[in-house]
């Protein structure tokens, strides 16, 4: 057994009869663990922890369930999502179109004047069973008079005639840069946005509806960071994106932080805001807040995804890749420079090999002059990173966090790029094998879905959502590798990998007891796997099943006609209403004085 050393040996929590996966190289195989002050304090034997218990340490029974460390997604918009959270009808995991647009229908019938009916990333026509998305005529039949709005991954959004009316797209709307308003034989739009090559035209125009009230937006923010917590998510690296302002957008997460309510650990790099004058955002930031800033579930990260908005290599597989533009280098060196100087941690979001090379050319130059050191910077997403890149990368100490697009955009990638392309996008194996920090994450909630059980699944698998084989054998992780990738592996990516992503002594006491046996269970039903039992700072913040009851009540989700409400997040399912996913026996433990549930 190991144990953490301080003031107080009693435990506030234990949680035994588990099977236990620390995600270290020694403690796998115990069934026991111990929480105190927020910390891991012991995992073990039963005997071993069980004794350390004191008359308020509350014991909790896992059954003989699957224990794994606390879940990170080291690319998620949570701030954002959890802003927005309570407007969205999820078609997420829907396996049906016909069911999701029953849903839209409901949702429409429910929905007050003036707002919208949004249905926001998360889903692809691949996983429905008509291997389609909805048809204007089908939107408009379901909604004629409540403003929808449907937006697909990264590449396009349909809009009925209520929402187009709403927002005021008429024949004498102009394309947005970069953005197509496709128009019938009249010049009247349809109602289908189209990114050509970025989502700009999307989030502008989704950024034209109706926003919650803080006290709303407040109430939305905790729903969603419980609707993570149940699928195992105990903390999040926050990656900004556009449209998000600091700090305005910013001050229901602060109150969250300062009320005690967040159920997430979240640590946030702050995303440009002005195109042609990212340095003066930057030089404004680090004058306001330092890396490391805030406490334990919520601190500063750094700076990124999108340090230059000319750096920005578009993820939309539909489209062929963009050409990035000559100035460039220039924008995006006198950034890093001033990021580095000031030691401050950095992302880039770069999808592409080629746009990868050319921002290492800007790197290395500024290393030469101002030596990284050891800061912390990494590439996100990387789907065509080449060997040579990936050495670069090591050499120079940074990282590369990857996300499950390739899930959803597979297909795409497959009829744009071939076959021999899609086997190693991106190649994971050949990162691991450099020896780089490599991450996990989802890029949720607009362009994939939240779910981190999706990409577990992709990585193992190597298939998309929709059924398509995409990675050969030899390219594809082991269930203990794929899971290091949003366990230990992310602890990197905010700094933290001395006490987040394993269970043992003095680290973060998040972990998830699992609805499923991860390790054993079918690879198809890795993606249907949940939190039944979710732990955060040694505090419970989801419990389902046998354990429901032992999670504080949320108060319900505001407002009155939010689709969550009804339906409930991925999967469409009202939790509420969820059936157990297997027959269980009652948490109980009768040896011990202590607070047993």
């Amino acid at each position: 057994m190991t144990t953490e050393q301080g003031p107080s040996q009693v435990p506030d929590l234990v949680i035994h009869n588990a099977r236990i996966h620390t995600m270290t190289l020694a403690g796998e195989g115990t069934s026991a663990i111990a929480i105190a002050g927020g910390r891991v304090l012991s995992v073990g034997s039963e005997g071993e922890v069980l004794q350390q218990c004191g008359p308020a340490t509350q014991v909790v029974n896992a059954n003989g369930r699957t224990v794994i460390p606390g879940i990170i997604d080291s690319h998620l918009h949570v701030i954002r999502g959890g802003l927005n959270y309570n407007m969205e009808l999820r078609w997420d995991g829907l396996p049906s179109l016909a069911d999701a647009l029953r849903r839209l229908r409901e949702q429409a019938a429910r929905t007050p004047a003036p707002q919208w009916v949004r249905v926001v990333g998360g889903f692809t026509e691949f996983q429905f069973a008509e291997r389609r998305l909805p048809t204007l005529a089908e939107l408009n039949e379901a909604a004629p008079h409540t403003p929808v709005f449907v937006l697909h991954l990264y590449d396009r959004a349909l809009l009925n005639r209520a929402a187009l009316q709403a927002i005021g797209y008429t024949k004498d709307t102009p394309d947005f840069p970069g953005g197509v308003i496709e128009r019938d034989r009249h010049g009247e739009p349809t109602g289908l946005l189209i990114a050509k090559p970025n989502a700009t035209i999307l989030y502008a125009t989704l950024a034209r509806g109706p926003r919650l009230g803080f006290d709303d937006q407040r109430n939305s923010t905790r729903h969603f960071m419980r609707e993570l917590n149940r699928l195992g998510v105990t903390s999040a690296v926050d990656a900004g994106g556009g449209f998000q302002n600091y700090p305005d957008d910013y001050r229901v997460i602060e109150d969250l932080s300062q009320r005690g309510e967040l159920t997430l650990r979240i640590a946030y790099n702050l995303f440009t805001q002005h195109p042609r004058s990212e340095l003066t955002d930057f030089r404004n930031w680090t004058t306001q807040v330092r890396p490391g800033h805030g406490s334990d579930y919520y601190r500063c990260n750094g700076a990124g995804e999108m340090l230059v908005f000319s750096a920005a290599d578009f993820e939309d597989f539909r489209e062929p890749r963009p050409e990035l533009v000559s100035s460039m280098e220039p924008e995006l060196e006198a950034v890093v420079r001033h990021l580095v100087a000031n030691r401050w941690p950095f992302r880039l979001h770069a999808t592409y090999g080629e746009s990868i090379e050319r921002a290492l050319n800007v790197f290395e130059a500024v290393h030469r002059d101002i030596p990284f050191d050891g800061l912390h910077w990494f590439f996100d997403h990387a789907e065509t990173i080449s060997a040579r890149s990936i050495d670069r990368v090591a050499a120079l100490g940074g990282g590369i966090a990857i996300q499950h697009r390739m899930a959803y955009q597979g297909e795409y990638f497959l009829a744009r790029y071939g076959r021999d392309a899609l086997r190693s996008a991106p190649p994971v194996r050949r990162m691991l094998a450099a020896g780089l920090p490599v991450g996990g994450g989802t890029d949720a909630t607009r362009v994939a879905s939240y779910n981190p059980w999706i990409g577990l699944a992709w990585l193992v698998t190597g298939r998309s959502v929709g059924g398509l084989v995409m990675n050969e054998p030899a390219d594809r992780l082991t269930r203990q590798e794929a899971l290091a990738l949003y366990t230990r592996g992310n602890g990197w990516f905010s700094s933290e990998e001395d006490r987040k992503g394993v269970l043992a002594s003095g680290y973060y006491g998040d972990l998830v007891v699992l609805s499923e046996d991860y390790f054993s269970v079918p690879e198809e039903r890795i993606r249907s796997i949940e939190s039944v039992l979710t732990v955060v700072g040694g505090k419970i913040v989801h419990a389902a099943q046998e354990f429901s009851g032992l999670a504080p009540p949320l108060p319900p989700a505001s407002p009155s006609w939010s689709p969550p409400s009804a339906f409930g997040g991925y999967g469409g399912a009202n939790q509420a209403a969820k059936p157990p996913s297997q027959p269980v026996r009652p948490a109980f433990f009768d040896g011990c004085s202590c607070a047993v549930f």
